[in-house]
């Protein structure tokens, strides 16, 4: 299989064929404390708020860049046209549950989509990562991190000999 046959195959695989099982995902409840939010962020880079783990009805994501809003005291926001979304999301400004400080309306990409149609989305957007939906429900991510896993799977698989 030569390189270019093997990103090719790349590219029309389905998502959700390489995409982590869902109850691997970091997730929570949109009512969850923000301090449970934080213990999950120590070791990932984003946290997904559901509406519940029953319905998996995705609510926003909460990337570990966001925590600088969490941890920063509301006067640091404070302009001359008053309160803006950073002071409300701050625990000093009063955000208390993780839907307070979650990003309303994260990048989405549905579970029939390719490879290319994620690397399409990323590099638009130039985010690293997608939830995989099925309609509205939560069913997987997609990231940087594990497309390149997966490609270099299909290399060695396929036998395919990078050269530069």
């Amino acid at each position: 299989m030569e390189l270019e046959n093997a990103l090719e195959v790349f590219h029309s695989m389905k998502i959700e064929s390489i995409m982590p099982k869902p109850e691997t995902l970091p997730v929570v409840e949109k009512d969850a404390e923000i301090i449970n939010v934080l213990k999950l962020l120590r070791t990932r880079h984003h946290v997904w708020v559901v509406e519940s783990r029953e319905t998996m009805k995705l609510v926003g994501v909460i990337r570990l860049l966001d925590v600088i809003d969490v941890l920063l005291p509301p006067d640091a926001y404070k302009f001359k046209l008053g309160m803006t979304r950073g002071t409300l999301k701050s625990l000093l400004g009063g955000a208390t549950k993780a839907e307070d400080v979650a990003e309303r309306n994260p990048l989405t990409i549905e579970c029939d989509a390719t490879v290319l149609d994620a690397l399409m989305k990323m590099k638009k957007y130039r985010v690293q990562v997608l939830a995989v939906v099925d309609g509205d429900r939560l069913v997987g991510e997609v990231s940087l991190r594990i497309l390149i896993d997966e490609l270099l799977r299909l290399l060695k698989v396929g036998g395919v000999t990078w050269r530069q």
